[in-house]
């Protein structure tokens, strides 16, 4: 007994409140919840209610990417990281992605700063690629033993693409200990991260490096709102089931021999593998176990929420020797199985239970108890390699099932597990059984066609299977009619083969065994139906919206759309969960999900409705409900396997199909809740297992009709069912001819009665029909007409041959030979006289000789016989004297007079009246009539059968089980476990058949690929519609097929209710071909499309024709203009067929007026500029080309151009020609250019073609005069305003002119005033760009005074949609040749053509005046010297060449025959290099228009490297209107960083603009402050009312001008920022070039003088650290007295400049933690104040030959340590100072804590404020206070000392008057330092052994010692006392005196 408490507790808080965490709850399948707290460091707590959960993830951006492998690149930027623990810790970064590891360099420090970036490429399956992670971890480096891990960080290459931008920019990771799950953080590190794919470019990281305070709190990679704690991810493992055979039956089999059961269904040895986030677990092994329990759980420690998703589990079969193999792979997905509740957004908004518990929808990850489906490749089991063994990896599509397992996952937050994997309680056993209760159901599948094999080959037959249900070589299952009856194909008479299936059809019925989970489909199915029609809607609404239809219809459609949405959500609600079975608390879950996020669209469905304004832009809105609605469907407990069918060729598997069982199923909730294809007839296009070549040959097409349901609701199959049902148990009789007798004598390995393999023994007296069943009739002889093949069948025209044969002997007579006519194989055959004409068939002529073979002049060949053989081998032509045999090929042509209809239909008294069928040998191929070369014949016995109680249709589902088993014979059971059982054959015969009509419109195809080597195709089709196909005319030499063709199928034979069929019509299908008169035709792709369906007489619509997408290997490959209709014949009334369309030639019939598109006169103007860069055809140039254009049928040839060196342009520039476009531009024709190059002898071969498709951007009014019509450039003012000048002008003279002005210009540098030599220096062209990008720090004043900016683009110049490409004159078409080898090869690019198009319409009537021509006042066409300045400012992110994750760039310049090499100023070591370069170059245009811009890595030993280049077409920035030579500034200067640099004045250029646009010049008043042009006055004031005035402004008249300019849309001053690639990637970005270019031509002058960009220099600074005194420091000492004290001195560096680590003299014997040094350390730096960096220039290893450049954020570290001379040295503390942002020191000791230092994520911004006021020291130069320095103890903080200092900056100007001395050396001043006032304690003993015995052993032991003196000196008293006492009193007895 049980019971389930369902407890919500809930909290509303206050209005405006931030949520905070509460609670957390932990779901599992009881749906208890359970308290923990919080591990790591305090942030902000999940989002909805408390819970912490997942995010579902936004996958959109993952549809566009092909399932291919592809090219990737991954970059990892580190930047930085905060707060790592440890003491005096080295730590290093090292980054792992897909098996590629990369590290940093060594750091120093808690907080260090690394600022490098990682490149991964990689070329993988997208799929592949989102699985793999990106592990980051930080080790604590050390020289002398392994790195020692600090922290670790990992995330799913997924979850970063899932992001916008496909990034994460500058988040913090914090860093965890994987081994120690109880720990906290380990620290923080900030990176970014980067997935860029083929042709996108990576976002902007613009924050620069350390310039800014960054708030660790707000700032975590976390999904929003989410706290990140431990968590353990319980994945209880009970059992799995069908686990199929792994290993080789060989001593099974032995042992089988011996009699022993050889139990191959348990040879396998599985155990699951769970594998996340890098941690890999693993049941128990259960040796020679098909369906095992293991009954344990895996306990995985994870960071939750944790980027990775996925939980991979893998069956894996355990091998003594060899390694594992994989059964089944499949994963579970935590974004599915959770949810963080941020998926709904504005859930209930203005609900006044929006913020209830109940309302809440997050929830922690849980799963099952639930079976998961394995699939892999077939279940067969060989002793041979498995070729798909990848399969049952989860790499590709699973084409079996493998299996199944009961699985289920709960969470627990803050718990620990106490082992990894354990065994489950007897308890939670028991509670899984009531989650494995099974219940029948029932699959019936009726095959209806087979069409589009390819080749007849062997019998064909289908197996349909559920799980392994049905698998005809599983013996694990009962035996069911799972496969259809061998079929025969037969020619379809044009060009593929089909099953002649007719009126009966096949059909199979598998009983199956699963889990009633009805409750989960049924809801997958409703939202699916929601979504079709949605989809359906939201298809005719863009197609409405892209006819350009009126706005009432766009209207109308739009508001159907959402008049639908709503109903269906309303009226189709989710299944209540109350009551049902197997329910789950994910189930709950995902119930609460789903009826929220519906209620979230329907809302937004009502508020579109209300709001909306444009319908166009509602579609991004739709579209992103169908995708959540999609997401909604998906169903991650479908315990249901999948239902698989498979083409069989004899007992081969050739081909399958996958349909999701839920696609199928019969639900009695709802008709909405069955499958999609529940009793509906399908089409389905079989494919190869793995296909390598992605569906480029289809196997099979099939139409099939499938219901599965509960055997409880098998009744309701009657009313899907169509036909009648039949049902026959069969046999074959076989007999062998022996001796000219025919008998069972002969039959070798064959039985008398055997099954149609004849492999399984039958006998009619041991079939027993299945219970339920009984006989109907008795056995009778039934031919199996589907297995005979003919010759002729199928086809309408057939040639019959005769072989006429004679024999000599050598050098004799030739005589008829014995066998006179024979056939191909020598065969004895019929005489040409009995030869007999088969009925329905008419000769086309008589009987003659074959002479298109290799045979003399009347047809004979001849051989010589061998002995043993008496026919000849092998034929020659000619005749020699020991040829003794010869024979001729006799022919005779015969048509069909009445084609089949509906296919080769042969009457039932054809063949053997007694029903054999023969066969010169065992196998498939079988005929009607006896030859005389036939040894074997059989023929079928059926007997019908009859269920007990009629149920109808649906008794065929209880066919369970074989018909009979011989026990006589041992061997049977063998067979049958080999072969499958004997199961009766199923199928549906249809009495009443439905005649159609069809036809096929193809009008025409555009952009197909070119597969000659002419750079064309022969392009036809074949069009497929179920077992028939025809063929289109065959066209030459196009890539833009125009057919015009109509094809008519009359007398279609379809079985089945119209009704349905025209529910789901059968697919026309067209494949596209290359002719070639030699070899095969190559495929150019398949289309597939639904016919019109009319049903009804009346024929209300008219088929429209549509683009269909030409699809070749799963790509786009061009489209087709199609349509078709299938009209229902009635047999009562009088046939009503739309007229005849009109035949253009014989039996070739156009497509009809009303479809075909309505056309117009139109004119087409073609400019034809010139012929760019032509690569050599078949080894010799392109010398004299031509230009041939054609479209709509119609063709102009341009002028020839006779020198292509001279000048590549056309002596003509305009062409014309009239032709009939379609009206409707989705119609029009493509534009196809071709050039021709002429070459002596009258050679004109194609050498480049190019197809332009859509027309629409050409199009104009011809009656309009625009601005693009006028060509507003400097070569037309060239052309018109100096025409006398010489274009073979001297160069080197404007070059001395040049000079001269920049002599002027530095004579007047010396002349200026100190200020604006001091202006000079501040404000720079850097400070310019600084202030254009937004960069107020690094511009200094510079905006302040007024000067110009720029504008800074983020992409090429003509990449910018404001100035149309700069293809206003004429655009760049690119010209391929060449066979195209794929779909993935890039094309052949041979050359550019130089040009621009015109489309207007024209008036039919002749008498109307044709409009003006478009292109004129054309621009001389000569060539033209130009100056080429070409600035290159700085790279970005470029790749890296060198082994260090580094690049050594230096730049290229390439200009035709001109090339700059600038290797000698390559920067070292640097992926972001600063060029700051100006290159000069000269050139000819257009001869030398491509301006080629490398970047190359440079290498001492070997070839530099190139990292990428790009390329600039100078002649379109030329030509362009828009001024691109050279961009317009802001103002007019004649003087300082802004000087006018353009060969013209504003006016001049002004002027020209007026006069090329037809317009009057405009006029200057009032000293030029107020200009007249275009009627519109313009005045001064308005441009510069608010602007400051300087001094360098040129003239009023000539500012004037150039602000009007700046108004008419030219290109203003710029820099534009382009994209590197490199050949090796060429879809990838290698890095980023800003720069940008000028162009002036040397005929107008020389131009100004160029800008300054060299790039700024460092300053030079000194660190003076002043170290005074410290307190408060650990003492880590005991001296030998059992004193407390520590040696003192401190260490102290500044971050990149270890090696300069100075440190004090040594305190020692501090007792008290007191040191006083008065040291000084003095640090020099390079400093760039703009970017608030150090530049830090030093060799990395002593072997590197250049200094690399780090800019480092200016930091000092200061260390206290304890002296040893006997040992190492003790650290005690550090404290860690940013200079830009310094920390206040404390004025005194007492006020010095460790809360002054601490910035972590544990206080709030406004604490922060408040404890601390960050100043730069760079500002405040000079400081002076107590700093603490703290030590890591045990993972915490604690106070190590207290340090006295004084920082000062000085600068290296001021260190000559203000000098210093390190320590307290000379010159020590500034200030000076006296020697420190230390106690007299402070000494070293070894060195000073009287001040040891006075300070150590007098000062403590005094007392001790004077003791000791006095107890000496009474013991020598009493000691002389006892010595002398005997002598006295022995004297005084004695008393010898006496």
């Amino acid at each position: 007994m049980g019971a389930t408490i369902d407890l919500v507790i809930a909290y509303d808080p206050p209005p405006n409140a931030n949520p905070q965490g509460g609670g957390d709850t932990m779901v599992d399948s009881g749906g208890g919840g359970e308290e923990g707290t919080d591990a790591g460091p305090p942030a902000h707590a999940g989002g909805s209610g408390g819970v912490v959960a997942f995010r579902r993830r936004d996958r959109s951006s993952r549809s566009h990417l092909a399932n291919k492998p592809q090219d990737f690149q991954i970059r990892v930027r580190v930047i930085e990281g905060r707060q790592l623990l440890g003491n005096n810790v080295k730590p290093v970064v090292k980054v792992n992605v897909s098996g590629e590891t990369h590290r940093t360099r060594i750091r120093r420090g808690n907080n260090p700063f690394f600022d490098e970036v990682f490149f991964y490429n990689v070329h993988m399956l997208p799929s592949e690629l989102f699985d793999k992670s990106i592990n980051i971890r930080v080790y604590d480096s050390y020289s002398l033993r392994a790195d020692a891990l600090m922290g670790e960080f990992m995330v799913d290459v997924g979850y970063v693409y899932d992001e916008p931008a496909h990034c994460v920019i500058r988040k913090w990771l914090l860093l965890s200990d994987p081994e120690d799950h109880s720990s906290g953080a380990k620290g923080y590190l900030k990176v970014s991260v980067f997935i860029v794919g083929a042709g996108e470019e990576p976002p902007v990281d613009t924050g620069e490096a350390g310039g800014e305070e960054d708030d660790i709190e707000s700032n975590l990679l976390l999904p929003a709102g989410l706290a990140l704690r431990w968590a353990t991810l319980s994945l209880k493992v009970f059992r799995a089931e069908d686990v199929p055979q792994m290993d080789d039956a060989f001593l099974q089999s032995m042992k089988g021999i011996f009699g022993e059961s050889p139990g191959k269904k348990n040879l396998v040895d599985p155990f699951l593998e769970a594998s996340f986030a890098g941690q890999k677990l693993c049941t128990s092994v259960m040796e020679k176990n098909a369906n095992p329990e293991w009954n344990q759980v895996l306990s995985l420690q994870v960071k939750f929420p944790s980027m990775c998703e996925c939980i991979k589990l893998t069956i894996m079969d355990w091998d003594r020797l060899t390694r594992n193999d994989a059964i089944g792979t499949t994963h579970l997905n935590l974004a599915k199985i959770a949810s963080s509740g941020g998926e709904i957004e504005d859930t209930h908004s203005g609900n006044g239970d929006s913020n209830t518990g109940e309302s809440e929808v997050g929830f922690l990850p849980a799963f099952g108890p639930c079976y998961i489906n394995l699939y892999g490749s077939p279940r067969e089991f060989t002793g041979l390699p498995d070729p798909y063994a990848d399969l049952n990896y989860g790499k590709g599509e699973g084409v079996a099932y493998r299996g199944r397992v009961l699985v289920q996952l709960s969470t627990q937050l803050e718990g620990k597990a106490d082992k990894a994997v354990d065994d489950i309680s007897s308890d939670h056993i028991l509670v899984t059984q009531k989650y494995q209760r099974r219940r029948k159901y029932c699959l019936c599948a009726v095959f209806h066609n087979a069409s589009m094999i390819h080749d007849p080959g062997e019998p064909i037959q289908f197996e349909v299977s559920i799980g392994n249900y049905g698998n005809k070589l599983d013996n694990t299952c009962k035996p069911f009619a799972s496969t259809t009856q061998y079929s025969c194909a037969v020619f379809d008479g044009n060009r593929y083969y089909y099953l002649p299936w007719a009126a009966t059809k096949p059909v199979v019925v598998v009983n199956s065994f699963w889990e009633d989970i009805s409750h989960r489909l049924d809801t997958i199915n409703i939202i699916l139906f929601i979504t079709r029609r949605l989809i359906s809607n939201l298809d005719l609404l863009k197609n409405t919206i892209s006819a350009k239809a009126s706005d009432r219809e766009q209207v109308e459609v739009w508001v159907k759309l959402l008049t639908q949405l709503e109903e269906d959500l309303e009226s189709y609600p989710l299944p209540e969960l109350e009551g049902q079975a197997h329910l789950t608390s994910l189930d709950l879950q995902l119930k609460k999900l789903r009826d929220s996020a519906m209620a979230t669209i329907r809302g937004a469905a009502r508020q579109m409705r209300e709001d909306t304004k444009q319908i166009r832009d509602c579609v991004a809105d739709i579209e992103g409900w169908v995708e959540k609605l999609t997401q909604l469907a998906e169903e991650p407990q479908n315990s249901m396997p999948d239902v698989f069918i498979w083409m069989l060729r004899g007992e081969k598997r050739v081909a399958y199909s996958r349909v999701p069982a839920h696609q199928v199923l019969f639900s009695m909730h709802s008709e909405q809740a069955c499958g999609q294809f529940c009793g509906n007839t399908q089409t389905i296009f079989m494919q190869y297992p793995m296909d390598k070549n992605k569906g480029l040959k289809v196997p099979v097409q099939i139409r099939v009709n499938m219901w599965l349901g509960l055997s409880s609701e098998e009744m309701k199959f009657n009313s899907f069912s169509e036909g009648t049902f039949s049902v026959f148990a069969e046999l074959y009789e076989n007999q062998a001819e022996l001796f000219g007798k025919w008998g069972t004598t002969g039959l070798v390995g064959r039985y008398n009665y055997s099954d149609v393999t004849g492999k399984m023994k039958l006998k009619q007296q041991y079939f027993l029909p299945p219970r339920g069943w009984e006989w109907e009739e008795e056995w009778f002889v039934d031919p199996q007409k589907s297995l005979l093949t003919e010759a002729d069948a199928g086809h309408t025209e057939f040639m019959d041959e005769v072989f006429e044969n004679e024999t000599r002997y050598p050098g004799g007579d030739w005589k008829p030979a014995s066998e006179h006519y024979t056939d191909v194989n020598g065969e004895k055959n019929q005489s040409l006289r009995e030869f007999a004409l088969p009925e329905g068939w008419s000769w086309e002529d008589v009987w003659t000789a074959d002479l298109n073979r290799a045979v003399d002049e009347q047809g004979w060949e001849y051989g010589v016989t061998i002995p043993t053989d008496d026919k000849p081998r092998s034929w020659a032509p000619v005749e020699k004297m020991y040829h003794v045999h010869r024979r001729k090929r006799m022919v005779r042509p015969r048509k069909r007079a009445e084609p089949p209809a509906g296919g080769a239909a042969e009457k039932r008294d054809r063949g053997d009246p007694e029903g054999w069928e023969f066969s010169s040998l065992i196998g498939w191929n079988f005929h009607r009539k006896e030859r005389s070369s036939d040894t074997f014949r059989r023929r079928r016995w059926s007997r019908k059968m009859a269920p007990e109680d009629r149920l109808g249709a649906a008794a065929i589902f209880k066919l369970e089980g074989a018909l009979g088993v011989n026990t006589e014979e041992k061997e049977s059971s063998d067979s049958t476990k080999a072969f499958g059982a004997n199961t009766p054959t199923v199928s549906c015969s249809f009495d009443n058949v439905f005649v159609y009509h069809l036809r096929v419109y193809v009008y025409q195809a555009r952009e197909l690929a070119s597969m000659d080597k002419d750079s064309f195709s022969d392009p036809f089709a074949h069009v497929s519609f179920l077992h028939l196909s025809k063929t289109t005319e065959k066209l030459k030499s196009t890539l833009n097929p125009t057919w015009d063709q109509t094809l008519i199928f009359n007398d279609l034979e379809i079985y089945g209710d119209p009704q349905s069929m025209a529910r789901d019509p059968p697919k026309v299908v067209l494949e596209f071909y290359d002719y070639d008169q030699v070899g095969n035709d190559e495929l150019l792709g398949r289309t597939v499309f639904p016919p019109l369906v009319e049903l009804s007489s009346n024929r209300d619509r008219t088929p429209k024709l549509l683009w269909y997408p030409i699809m070749q290997k799963g790509h786009r490959a061009g489209e087709a203009l199609l349509a078709a209709e299938l009209i229902l014949k009635d047999k009562n009334a009088p046939i009503d067929l739309p007229l005849v369309p009109p035949m253009r030639s014989l039996n070739l019939y156009m497509v009809p007026q009303g479809i075909r598109p309505v056309v117009q006169l139109t004119a087409v103007e073609i400019l034809v500029w010139g012929l760019r860069n032509m690569k050599p055809y078949e080894l010799a140039a392109v010398a004299s080309p031509s230009l041939v254009v054609e479209c709509g049928g119609q063709r102009v040839e341009s002028a020839v151009i006779r020198n292509m060196k001279k000048s590549p342009n056309f002596p003509s520039s305009v062409l014309f020609i009239q032709v009939y476009l379609p009206k409707d531009e989705m119609y029009t024709p493509p534009i196809v250019l071709k050039v021709i190059d002429h070459r002596p002898f009258g050679r004109k071969p194609v050498v480049g073609q190019c197809t332009i498709s859509s027309l629409e951007r050409f199009r104009c009014d011809p009656h309009v005069i625009t601005a693009e019509g006028s060509m507003a450039n400097k070569m037309s003012l060239m052309s018109s305003t100096a025409p006398h000048l010489s274009i073979s002008m001297d160069e080197n003279r404007p070059l001395l002119e040049a000079q001269f002005m920049h002599s002027m210009s530095a004579a007047l540098d010396k002349m200026a005033t100190p200020a604006s030599h001091f202006e000079k220096e501040t404000e720079d062209w850097w400070s310019k760009f600084y202030a254009s990008m937004g960069d107020r720090e690094r511009c200094g004043e510079y905006l302040q005074k007024g000067y110009d900016t720029l504008e800074a683009y983020d992409n090429e110049l003509e990449d910018l949609p404001e100035f149309n490409g700069l293809t206003d004159f004429c655009d760049t078409f690119k010209l391929e040749r060449g066979k195209k080898q794929s779909k993935d090869s890039d094309p052949d690019v041979v050359g550019e053509f130089k040009g621009s198009f015109r489309v207007y319409p024209l008036s039919d009537d002749p008498g109307v005046m044709a409009p003006p021509r478009q292109f004129r006042e054309l621009p001389d066409s000569g060539p033209q010297e130009c100056l080429v300045r070409v600035y290159i400012i700085r790279a970005i992110d470029l790749q890296p060449k060198d082994n260090n994750g580094r690049c050594d760039p230096y730049i290229k310049i390439t200009l035709g025959r001109n090339r700059i090499d600038d290797s000698d100023h390559y920067v070292p070591n640097n992926t972001n290099p600063v060029f700051g370069k100006m290159f000069e170059m000269s050139c000819y245009l257009p001869q030398e228009k491509d301006l080629k811009i490398s970047v190359y890595d440079y290498d001492l030993l070997t070839r530099d490297e190139k990292v990428g280049e790009t390329v600039i077409d100078l002649e379109n920035r030329f030509l362009s209107r828009f001024n691109s030579y050279c961009g317009l500034p802001q103002t007019y200067c004649i003087s300082g960083v802004n000087q006018w640099r353009d060969q013209m004045k504003p006016s001049q250029i002004l002027d020209n603009v007026a006069r090329l646009k037809g317009l009057s010049k405009p006029r200057t008043e009032d000293n030029g402050n107020t200009l007249t042009f275009m009627g519109r006055d313009y005045t001064l004031a308005e441009f510069e009312a608010n602007k400051e005035v300087h001094q360098h402004l040129g003239p009023a008249r000539e500012r004037m001008c150039l602000h009007v300019l700046r108004t008419q849309g030219l290109v203003p001053e710029h820099v534009e920022t382009r994209t590197l690639y490199s050949s090796f990637q060429p879809s990838l970005s290698q890095g980023r070039l800003q720069m940008w270019v000028d162009v002036f031509p040397k005929s107008l002058g020389v131009p100004g003088p160029p800008f300054d960009i060299t790039p700024r220099k460092a300053k030079k600074n000194i660190l003076r650290v002043i170290v005074w005194n410290t307190t408060d420091v650990t003492l880590d000492e005991t001296s030998i007295t059992g004193e407390h004290m520590s040696d003192i001195y401190v260490k102290g560096w500044m971050p990149g400049m270890e090696e300069e680590k100075q440190k004090t003299d040594v305190h020692y014997r501090s007792l008290d933690g007191d040191g006083n040094f008065n040291w000084r350390f003095i640090f020099n730096f390079d400093y760039l104040p703009a970017e608030q960096l150090c530049l830090v220039s030093k060799k990395e290893h002593f072997w590197n030959l250049d200094k690399s450049e780090f800019r480092i954020p200016p930091k000092l570290i200061v260390q206290i340590w304890d002296n040893d001379k006997f040992s190492l040295d003790d650290y005690l503390g550090v404290v860690e100072l940013d200079l830009r942002s310094l920390i206040p020191p404390a004025k005194t000791p007492e006020k010095c804590s460790m809360e002054m230092m601490e910035r972590g994520p544990d206080k709030s911004k406004s604490q922060q404020a408040q404890s601390q006021q960050a100043q730069s020291l760079l500002a405040q130069k000079s400081v002076r206070g107590w700093w603490p320095c703290t030590i890591d103890k045990d993972g915490k903080k604690e106070l190590g000392g207290k340090v006295e200092m004084t920082l000062e900056i000085v600068g290296d100007e001021d260190a000559d008057e203000k000098p210093a001395g390190k320590g307290r050396d000379e010159p020590n001043m500034n200030p000076r330092l006296e020697p420190p006032n230390r106690p007299d304690t402070s000494f070293f003993w070894f060195t000073s052994p009287c001040k040891a015995m006075k300070f150590i052993v007098w000062r403590r032991f005094r007392c001790l010692f004077i003791m000791l003196i006095l107890l000496v000196i009474v013991g020598l008293f009493l000691g002389i006392l006892l010595y002398s006492l005997p002598n006295y009193i022995s004297m005084k007895i004695v008393n010898p005196m006496g």
